[in-house]
Order: structure tokens, then C-alpha cells, then sequence
């Protein structure tokens, strides 16, 4: 029973880490994107 609950545990972990890791990312290029182009081409 733990143990299955300690497996659960780390997967969800893992799962939210990498969520955050892939949101950061996203987050990162939109601001690249955004300082990059001028206001012209994003209209």
C-alpha cells in the first residue's frame, strides 16, 4: 500500500515538474517572440 502511494507520489511530482518546465519555456519564447518582432508584423 505504501509503496504504491510513494510511486503515485513521485509520478505527480514529476508530472508537475515537468508541466512547470514546459510552461517556463513557453512563457520565455512568447517574450522573445513579442521583443523580436516589430508591432507592424504582429497586427
Amino acid at each position: 500500500m505504501w509503496k504504491k502511494l510513494l510511486i503515485v507520489a513521485g509520478v505527480a511530482t514529476v508530472a508537475v515538474v515537468v508541466a512547470k518546465k514546459v510552461k517556463s519555456i513557453n512563457d520565455e519564447r512568447t517574450l522573445w517572440h513579442e521583443a523580436t518582432t516589430s508591432a507592424e508584423e504582429v497586427r
